[in-house]
């Protein structure tokens, strides 16, 4: 039966609730636990699908088709287990539930209440699909005190109370500020942190103090004093120079054994974190560096991108090499010359993305990629802005374009609206819900025999997450590959591209889907380790 580990943060938003659950769940997994991890948001939306990533940053998305909370990225890369739906939810879909279970007569004419019926529905949730679990880490989203997470907090408070202490822990991040002028690192908001949650009926067990300065005993003594927790639970979580370090520094100060101390576990197995400290050395003492660019449209926010960056960094660790990213806005190419800011640069990645704004932009880029053999890798919407480039520029066909932003001449980018997945048809409506629109979670695809992706995956038969509306058209494809811009892999129906390559490029690769979802620190994506590998060739030209 699963212990519930109940995470949850106060005095600041972006102290790293996720990244430390997923921290704490990676050390637990390192000792030989079964693990998951799950994410209460209290805001509305139903899924952060429709929310732009100025936001909300990136939308995360799972094998079974659901837009997530980017910290379920955190969560899978940390651990490796493949987050679902159900890992997920928010107050929009608490709230929807519950009245269409009213709708329906499902609360037998009864006044339809927070306590106990959004609760309830909250509770539902969380301890759904746990019997096989050792621990469930659950987090709360946003800060103690939030009005719209009052609910998630009540509801964990009942569970506190209903399953005991023996099966549940509450983990409070907070923030132990270092004030310059005095010289001092100041516990106040720590203590008021906890007062507001200790007045909602929650007392923690453990507290996570982020800091930039080592904390003194006597300071956590006097935060252990006036928060009622022992001081020994009381655990440092100092900034570091990697996020990859966190698990070892967690275990370092504590964190895993006064858990396990609290669900009196007493003959738990050290952790194995060796793999973890390889990735460290690698991240630390790099034998090369690559300079990539990132050509985007969603540059002021860096989370918007989390995944990816971070499959660059996994495809660095795979090369033995430090990856600089140059963040590049691609309006800039729409006035400037794409050269002066790739000149130098070792590799160019176009991202996905939604719209108008910055497409002539990416093209540039692609185009520069094209002409001057600098390895070259699409994703999604990357992909599109390649096939635009080469309809354009290798087959003549000028006003070629995306049916997404308007009506071109030559429409080589399109709604599909029919595709097979597995043994179902599935169909897609222009004017539906706008992720109904969508082509969301894992398909497969059949990559050609000797082309270059199936060399890079080393096997012709692939699993990767897709988000996205629009397509490549295969009408225009026998016209791309004869012009050298091949489709190596197919969806299994065949009505699909799934990427295109050009074979006479160092590296030039497009793809319809995410693969950055799906890469690993320990285990880093094929293609970004191979586009890495590219780049560190090319810097050797440059």
């Amino acid at each position: 039966m699963a212990r519930l580990i109940f995470i949850t943060g106060g005095v600041v938003s972006s102290l790293g609730k996720g990244l430390a659950s997923a921290a704490l769940g990676a050390l637990l997994q390192a000792r030989g636990y079964k693990v998951r991890l799950r994410k209460l948001d209290p805001y509305l939306n139903v899924d952060p699908g429709t929310m732009s990533p100025f936001q909300h940053g990136e939308v995360y998305v799972t094998d079974d088709g659901a837009e997530t909370d980017l910290d379920l990225g955190h969560y899978e890369r940390f651990t490796g287990v493949s987050a679902l739906k159900s890992d997920n939810v928010t107050s929009g879909r608490i709230y929807q539930r519950v009245i269409e279970k009213e709708r329906r007569g499902g609360y037998l004419g009864r006044t339809v209440q927070v306590i106990p019926h959004v609760t309830d529905m909250i509770k539902e949730f969380v301890m759904d699909g746990t019997d096989d679990l050792d621990f469930l880490l659950v987090e709360i989203g946003g800060t103690v005190g939030d009005i719209e997470g009052l609910p998630f907090f009540e509801a964990i408070r009942q569970l506190g109370n209903e399953l005991g202490r023996d099966r549940a822990a509450f983990l409070h991040l907070t923030l132990v500020p270092y004030i310059e002028a005095a010289g001092e690192l100041k516990t106040k908001p720590t203590q008021h942190s906890v007062k507001e949650l200790r007045a909602i009926g929650i007392q923690p067990d453990i507290l996570l103090c982020r800091a930039s300065h080592p904390i003194p005993d006597d300071e956590r003594r006097k935060i252990g004093l006036f928060c009622n927790v022992s001081a020994e639970n009381v655990i440092p979580a100092l900034d570091l120079d990697t996020i990859y370090r966190v698990p070892m520094a967690y275990h370092e100060a504590g964190l895993d054994t006064q858990l396990l101390k609290h669900f009196h576990i007493g003959n738990a197995p050290e952790p194995d974190l060796s793999r973890w400290q390889q990735v460290v050395e690698r991240v630390k003492n790099p034998e090369g560096e690559v300079r990539i660019a990132v050509v985007g449209k969603y540059m002021q926010v860096k989370d918007s991108y989390k995944s990816l960056s971070e499959a660059l960094t996994h495809g660095g660790i795979a090369n033995n090499v430090k990856v600089h990213m140059d963040w590049i806005d691609s309006e800039i190419f729409e006035r400037d010359d794409a050269a002066s800011f790739l000149e130098n640069v070792h590799g160019i990645l176009v991202p996905g993305g939604f719209g108008e704004r910055g497409t002539e932009g990416k093209i540039e880029a692609v185009k520069f990629a094209r002409e001057r053999k600098v390895p070259f890798f699409g994703i999604c919407y990357g992909l599109h802005m390649a096939v635009i480039e080469a309809a354009r520029d290798l087959a003549g066909l000028d006003g070629a374009g995306t049916t997404e932003i308007g009506k071109p001449k030559y429409p080589v980018i399109g709604l599909m609206t029919e595709w097979v997945k597995g043994n179902q048809v599935e169909k897609r409506v222009a004017d539906g819900d706008m992720g109904g629109t969508m082509r969301l979670g894992a398909y497969d695809s059949v990559l050609t025999p000797g082309s270059r992706v199936a060399e890079v995956y080393g096997t012709t038969n692939i699993s990767e997450r897709h988000r996205h509306r629009y397509e490549v058209n295969t009408e225009y494809t026998p016209l791309l590959e004869k012009q050298g811009f091949k489709v190596s892999g197919w969806s299994p129906d065949k009505r699909l591209p799934e990427i295109m390559e050009i074979p006479e490029h160092p590296w030039f690769i497009g793809v319809q889907f995410h693969p950055e979802l799906k890469s690993r620190p320990l285990e880093p994506h094929p293609l970004f380790s191979s586009f890495i590998a590219a780049a560190v060739q090319q810097s050797r030209l440059v």
